[in-house]
Parts: structure tokens; C-alpha cells; sequence
């Protein structure tokens, strides 16, 4: 019998350990069953391996940078000194990073430039329309408006807001951030065309508390202004006193136009009420970079209706201008009786008009008395004023306010465009002004 195969007697069954060697099969061993405990156990030991691993890491990661976080910690804790202006500061959002980590937010903005922002309300008199009941009159009435103190000379403190704020003003009215009214400011000097103005008020007039109050406001550049950068805005909106909006420059040359003047203004999403004429709108720095001037409004509520459109003028382009106006000398205004008299009849020439018949914008002359100080110094009907000693005029209404300033005998240089064919060119003349009495009503 071959060794090789095995008999197993019939009936029996041949042995285990005889059958997997006859069959070339490998003994396994019995596994052990699996438990709920055995499962738990062993989720414990991976997850704690876990910990340690991560612990490890954490631990390592610490010891790189730990340096590091001293530093940023110590400079978390320094206060944020303010100056006049914030230099090396990157806008993010609604807040300013300094170069050492610290943030300046919108408020710490506010309180910066605040104290150089001013409520303005201004008292007119309005002539009523006829009515058949009560007749005609006159009545007084109050408009709101905001400014910014621009300077100071040794009597006056100088505020810069728009023309159309103090415009036709028979008493103006500031309020400082300390909540104190000065009621004497006046008018010192308009350019209705640029739509600005400068206010002044005797510093004999302000206390001392208000005095250390305010301060001048910082310029800033608008011609470095990109479309995206975020804008302050800081006006007395509807007179309810100083408020704060916040938006972004929307953009920049827009024109717009205002009183029959076409202007190009800064557009912001930042909201301009009635009230923030002549306000700041301020850079993330701190800084003046335009005037607020006016808003898009519509009273549809259709989707034609406008929303967060407003517009300030660039404060670069008006430096000149605002230098300008506040180093004009003060003079008091003659009353009617005892002003100069220059002989001429005007009416204005607006933006649209001059547009259409190609006139300079300025006080049309319709006429010219014989034998007055306008003729003989050689003003003719059909030509333009455009200048008195050098200031602009761009109405009929500021060329009569202008020689209020003046009395009898007194020489004034006109700047004129006369008409050439069908162009105007500009000429300087000197006219001596005369006596009213002496030269008749015209």
C-alpha cells in the first residue's frame, strides 16, 4: 500500500489533522468572538494616540511663533494715538489697520474730525405769492445747512460750507460740537457758480470753552480717490443736529448741475440729506476730501425711484477757490442810498442759457445809461460781467450784492466779455462809480 493515502475503514470518519494534510489545507486558529467591549476599547486607544499626536504638533507650532505672539499682544495693548491725520493705515471694510496691528474704527474717525464740523441755520426772507384772502408779504423763514472750519486769522474763525446755505441770509446761526450757538456769523465771501462759501465769525464772540472745542479740519486729496474706497460722511441732516453715514465712492466726474451751474462732484453711496449741504465727507484717514452739495431724490416708488446717490465736490479742486474767499478783506455793505452807482441794467446768463447761445455765464448788460460811470468807462449793451476786482460773478443778483460794497467815487475793475462777431473776448475796464443822486434811478 502506497504511504501516501490513508484507509479509513468504511463507516468512520477519517481524522482532522489526516484530512487537511491529504488536502493541503492550513490549520487556522479559532478566533475569539467580537464584543461591544472589546469595540469600545479599541476606539479608545486610537483616539487617545490621537490627542497626543495633535498635542505634539500644537506644542511644536507654539514654540516657532511664540515670540511672535508676545509682540503682537504687548502692541493689542498700547492705545491708539490719534493725530491730525492717520498715516501708513490699510482700509479694510469700515476700519483702519495701522501698520502695528491696532484698528481705527468709523467712530474713532468721527471723534477725530467732529470737533471741525458745524450746524449752520440760516434766516431768510421770502416774498409770498399773491393770495386773493390774506394778499401778498413777506415772511422769514429757516433753512438747515452744515460747514467745516477751514482756519483762522487773528479776529475771525473761517468755515467753508455751499453758496445755497447762507444764500439770501438775513441772520446765520452756528452750532459747535460743544452744542454752543454763535448767532453773529456773517457772510464772508460767495461764488455762486462753484456753489461755495466762506462764514466767519469774530473770535471776540466765541468763549473759551468753544475755542479749545473745535479745531481746523485736515485736507486730504480727492484726486487720489479711487471708485471703492470707503467714504464718512458728516452733516446736521433735516437740522436735527450732527449725524454720521458711512457708504463708498461710487464715482468720480460726475456732473451735475445745481442752480443752472454744471459742477463736477464725487458720487457716494453714503447718505446726503437735507441739512448736509456744505458738510465733510471724509476719507479713511481722517480727512476732508469733499463738500457735500446735494442728492438724487425721486418720489417714485416705482424701481425708476433713486437710492444712495449723492455728491460732493472735490476738495481739491476747490482749494484755490476757498483760499480764495477766505482772504477776501472784510468790508461792511453801504445801504442803498449810499452805495456806488455804475449805471446798467442786467439779467443773469445760467448754464443752459450760455450753452444755448453760446454767451459767457456772468450778469447780461441790457442796457447802459447815457452818461453814466458804465458808459464812459465802456461797458455796452449786449456784453457780460464776468469779474469784479478779480472775484467771479456768475449772476445779476451777485454783481448788485458786489457793488454794495462800494461807495460814490470809489474804482472798480470790471472784467467784461464783449461781443466780436460771434465770439466774446474778455477786457479789464476801470470804471469810477458815480452818485445816484446826481445820475438818475438806473
Amino acid at each position: 500500500m502506497d504511504n501516501n493515502y490513508y484507509s479509513i475503514p468504511q463507516g468512520e470518519r477519517m481524522p482532522e489533522q489526516i484530512y487537511q494534510q491529504k488536502n493541503n489545507i492550513k490549520t487556522k486558529k479559532d478566533k475569539k468572538p467580537v464584543t461591544m467591549g472589546r469595540l469600545v476599547a479599541v476606539c479608545m486607544v486610537f483616539m487617545m494616540i490621537t490627542v497626543f499626536v495633535n498635542a505634539g504638533i500644537m506644542m511644536g507650532a507654539y514654540m516657532l511663533v511664540k515670540d511672535d505672539l508676545i509682540a503682537e499682544s504687548e502692541t493689542a495693548n498700547k492705545d491708539v494715538q490719534i493725530g491730525t491725520t492717520l498715516d501708513n493705515v490699510e482700509v479694510v471694510d469700515s476700519k483702519v489697520t495701522l501698520q502695528t496691528g491696532d484698528t481705527i474704527t468709523v467712530s474713532d474717525i468721527v471723534k477725530l474730525v467732529m470737533p471741525s464740523v458745524v450746524a449752520i441755520t440760516n434766516t431768510s426772507i421770502v416774498d409770498s405769492s399773491y393770495n386773493p384772502f390774506y394778499g401778498g408779504g413777506q415772511y422769514q423763514v429757516q433753512g438747515a445747512g452744515s460747514g467745516i472750519i477751514i482756519g483762522k486769522n487773528d479776529e475771525e474763525l473761517l468755515i467753508v460750507t455751499n453758496n445755497h446755505v447762507v444764500e439770501d441770509s438775513v441772520e446765520l446761526a452756528v452750532t459747535f460740537v460743544n452744542d454752543k450757538v454763535i448767532e453773529e456769523a456773517y457772510v464772508k465771501g460767495t461764488s455762486s457758480k462753484n456753489d461755495l462759501a466762506i462764514v466767519g465769525i469774530k473770535l471776540k464772540d466765541m468763549d473759551s470753552d468753544t475755542l479749545n472745542a473745535v479745531k481746523i479740519a485736515t485736507l486730504g486729496s480727492s484726486n487720489d480717490l479711487e471708485v471703492g474706497d470707503g467714504v464718512v460722511a458728516i452733516g446736521n441732516a433735516l437740522g436735527y443736529g450732527q449725524s454720521v453715514t458711512v457708504g463708498y465712492v461710487s464715482a468720480m466726474n460726475r456732473t451735475i448741475t445745481i442752480d443752472g451751474n454744471d459742477m463736477v462732484v464725487i458720487q457716494t453711496d453714503a447718505a446726503i440729506n437735507g441739512g448736509n449741504s456744505g458738510g465733510a465727507l471724509i476719507n479713511m484717514k481722517g480727512e476732508v476730501i469733499g463738500i457735500n452739495v446735494a442728492k438724487s431724490s425721486s418720489s417714485s416708488s416705482s424701481s425708476s425711484s433713486v437710492e444712495g446717490m449723492g455728491y460732493a465736490i472735490p476738495i481739491s479742486g476747490a482749494t484755490d477757490i476757498i483760499n480764495k474767499l477766505m482772504n477776501i478783506e472784510n468790508k461792511e455793505q453801504y445801504s442803498e442810498a449810499e452805495r456806488g452807482y455804475l449805471g446798467v441794467t442786467t439779467i443773469t446768463v445760467d448754464a443752459t442759457t450760455a450753452n444755448v447761445y453760446s454767451i459767457p455765464m456772468g450778469a447780461y448788460v441790457r442796457s447802459v445809461a447815457e452818461g453814466s460811470p458804465a458808459e464812459i468807462g465802456g461797458i455796452t449793451a449786449g456784453s457780460v460781467i464776468v469779474k469784479i476786482n478779480g472775484y467771479g460773478i456768475s449772476t445779476a443778483d451777485e454783481l448788485i450784492n458786489e457793488l454794495a460794497y462800494f461807495k460814490p467815487g470809489d474804482e472798480i475793475v470790471l472784467t467784461v466779455s464783449l461781443p466780436q462777431g460771434r465770439e466774446y473776448v474778455e477786457k479789464d475796464l476801470k470804471i469810477i462809480l458815480g452818485n445816484k443822486d446826481i445820475f438818475g434811478d438806473e
